[in-house]
């Protein structure tokens, strides 16, 4: 196959990286050869640039076929992978296939095919059983994150998309853990392993680790004690079912703490809503389920807060590995309550945080969060909305801060004493000449 051409220079530019880590020349290196190769590294060392790499020198510019596909576990992190791929600035196109939203838009970006395909796994074998995806000149194939993939059930979509494409002669897993056996059907050949977990598995040294002995059984007023004396910091709670996060969330907001939640029954708007809220600023605090655990790439999370024990070591490490991400530092604080012991592989040292009797609820956030109904597919982006912001919305360009474009609606961030005000002087206008909804996101 005619190898790709493009300027790592130029890649590392776009993505404000100064140069590749020692896992990521690894893998590069590693790819170069024949065989497959199985991806060993902790979450938020960069494994995405780490096999982006790689299927970007095996892509052919002239051949206007899908040409490599990815399959992830999650939606987010389908998406965090086409945003990383559209940074790089390669001219190739690349699509997102996941499950939440209109298979059709889904259809009509396959029709002219994209280079790269990523997707979860049920979305990407529907497609291809509907004829939507040419698998014969599919030659690349990522299975990022695949010990999650399994974990989930995805074994039988897994094993029918390997069946699909006939003619791979190159396989990329990755994981952020050991503990996986690799099925048959994934059809590995001669795989280079590359290890650059943590010798003894645990995350690295940047991550504090700290405990609260709750008094009673019922955590929620220890939780919300905790929040107060952390302050203003950005912060995950983890709890282990759905109705235990929507009720730890509504607690804190009945104590005054302002908060979001997220978990696998939501609906996608709703879902994007609160990450993009949590993301920008509006709140600094997410109540969610083990689905926070991996793939989402929210930068400077200070404080994991396991608010329910995790049932596993896997998750206790992928849940903290949300924090203390590249060269940022973290801490992880386990809620106890007077039944409950840590957890026997939390062989770290960890401190106990003694709260104040009296909690001081933290500052509100200054910023809150727009709903804006056109996206993507209107052909509107972050610098049109920005540019309806200040001039029709008489913001200054440091009153709007982060901005999320999706397919079909956006978010946009601006500081919430002005918020009533622009919302006032823009409830009429149109942007790019078109009847827009704009709202507090709720």
């Amino acid at each position: 196959m005619q190898k790709g051409t493009y300027s790592l220079g130029n890649i590392l530019s776009n993505l404000k990286i100064e140069a590749l880590n020692e896992m990521q020349e690894a893998s590069v290196a590693a790819n170069q050869q024949e065989q497959d190769v199985i991806l060993l590294s902790a979450t938020g060392s960069g494994k995405t640039l780490a096999f982006m790499l790689p299927v970007l020198d095996r892509l052919d510019p002239a051949l206007k076929k899908t040409q490599a596909m990815i399959v992830v576990p999650s939606r987010e992190l389908a998406l965090q992978i086409e945003k990383v791929f559209k940074l790089m600035g390669t001219g190739h196109k690349i699509t997102a296939t996941y499950g939440g939203h209109l298979r059709e838009t889904e259809e009509n970006n396959l029709i002219q095919p994209p280079a790269l395909i990523v997707g979860t796994p049920g979305r990407i074998g529907d497609h291809i059983r509907r004829g939507n995806i040419t698998t014969d000149t599919i030659q690349t194939l990522v299975l990022d994150e695949f010990d999650k993939t399994l974990e989930l059930g995805f074994q039988e979509e897994v094993a029918f998309i390997v069946e699909s494409l006939q003619n791979i002669n190159k396989r990329i897993l990755t994981s952020a853990t050991e503990a996986v056996e690799i099925p048959d059907f994934v059809q590995l050949n001669k795989p280079e392993k590359l290890n650059f977990l943590p010798e003894d598995g645990t995350p690295q040294a940047r991550l504090a680790y700290k405990q609260v002995l709750s008094p009673e059984n019922d955590k929620v007023d220890t939780l919300f004690r905790l929040i107060c004396h952390l302050g203003n910091r950005s912060t995950i709670v983890f709890c282990n079912h759905r109705d235990a996060v929507e009720r730890t969330s509504t607690m804190l907001r009945e104590k005054g703490i302002l908060n979001e939640f997220y978990h696998g029954a939501m609906e996608q708007r709703d879902r994007d809503s609160a990450l993009c809220k949590f993301r920008n600023g509006t709140v600094n605090v997410l109540v969610t389920t083990d689905l926070a655990a991996r793939g989402l790439d929210i930068p400077n999370i200070r404080y994991i807060v396991h608010f329910h024990l995790p049932h596993t070591e896997d998750s206790w490490t992928h849940r903290n590995g949300r924090t203390a991400r590249m060269e940022a530092s973290g801490t992880a604080i386990v809620i106890l309550a007077p039944d409950e012991k840590l957890m026997p592989y939390v062989t770290e040292e960890v401190e106990t945080i003694e709260l104040p009797q009296e909690a001081v609820l933290p500052q509100k956030p200054k910023w809150t969060t727009l709903y804006i109904s056109v996206g993507k597919k209107d052909k509107v982006n972050k610098i049109d909305i920005v540019g309806f912001l200040t001039k029709k919305g008489m913001l200054k360009k440091e009153d709007v801060g982060l901005i999320d474009v999706k397919d079909f609606f956006s978010f946009a961030a601006i500081v919430k004493s002005k918020a009533s005000h622009t919302l006032q002087l823009i409830k009429d206008e149109r942007l790019k000449n078109k009847k827009v909804k704009i709202e507090i996101a709720k």
